[in-house]
């Protein structure tokens, strides 16, 4: 697996990258694509061994695929996001199935929480976003009880979603110095952002599969309903636009197994089990 070089963060004005994070997410409906994730949750409580009644916190949890793979579990979980509409989805999707789930505003970098609150602590790519990455890191670890644990799902450098990303930074550059998202999926990442508070860190390579009716498909809902994609293809001219969206075709057609006209593509990504230090 590539590494991902990290750069420093010094004298970057964190909070207006966070403001602009923020306001990508909120564009377009990301619960449209994060429902299709959902398997990624169920897999990831699993990996965790989740015992009913534990005290679970699913951070940036989105319209809450771990959250409610938690809550099935009979856990006792509080989901929280700084896009206070995903949240609400996540209300709504809970209130379906009949879970008593806490859902709560708040921001990965700053969680309202006292030390050691929680037993198992989630997140499914999401805190992998943050734009200050110690400090996120460091609040997971912080409100996860000793001997407890730390559950993460991180797009890997070389995955699909990886590769997009890096395709919209060339388009889009990020600010100067602002550390890539990728860097949550590489073994040295996690061990650079959790090693000093983790007993363990288990990671584990997985695909999700994107299945879409075509290629087509697939950018009509991530470019109608995934933030990131809608804000880049929103903020280049013309002729720049059509340049990107075929690099974006060339990067499925690479990788697509379907072997018709459907979109089957693999996007790798990092199942984490860490355990916190006693």
């Amino acid at each position: 697996m590539s590494t991902v070089t990290p750069v420093p963060q010094a004298n970057i004005d964190l909070s207006a990258v966070k403001t602009r994070q923020q306001a990508a997410w909120s564009t377009g409906n990301y619960a449209v694509v994060g429902t299709t994730l959902q398997l990624v949750g169920e897999s990831l409580c699993e990996a965790l061994d989740l015992r009913a009644g534990s005290r679970v916190l699913d951070v940036a949890a989105g319209n809450g695929n771990a959250t409610l793979a938690a809550a099935r579990r009979w856990c006792d979980v509080t989901s929280t996001d700084y896009v206070a509409s995903l949240l609400e989805s996540g209300r709504a999707r809970a209130q379906a199935e009949g879970h008593d789930i806490q859902f709560q505003v708040a921001d990965a970098e700053n969680l309202p929480f006292p030390d050691a609150s929680f037993d198992v602590v989630l997140s499914t790519f999401g805190v992998m976003f943050t734009p200050d990455q110690q400090r996120a890191a460091a609040e997971l670890a912080r409100v996860c009880r000793p001997g407890g644990k730390i559950g993460l799902a991180n797009w890997t450098p070389e995955s699909f979603i990886g590769q997009l990303f890096k395709l919209i930074g060339r388009y889009i550059p990020p600010a100067p110095g602002v550390r890539s998202p990728a860097l949550w999926g590489t073994r040295a990442g996690l061990e650079e952002l959790f090693g000093a508070s983790a007993q363990e860190i288990q990671a584990t390579s997985r695909s999700y599969m994107l299945r879409y009716r075509s290629p087509q498909h697939w950018l009509d809902v991530f470019r109608t309903y995934y933030g990131p994609l809608n804000k880049t293809l929103a903020a280049l001219d013309d002729e720049k636009r059509s340049t990107f969206i075929q690099e974006v075709f060339t990067l499925m057609k690479e990788g697509n197994r379907s072997g018709d006209d459907t979109l089957v593509l693999p996007s790798e990504y990092l199942e984490v089990v860490i355990t916190r230090k006693a």
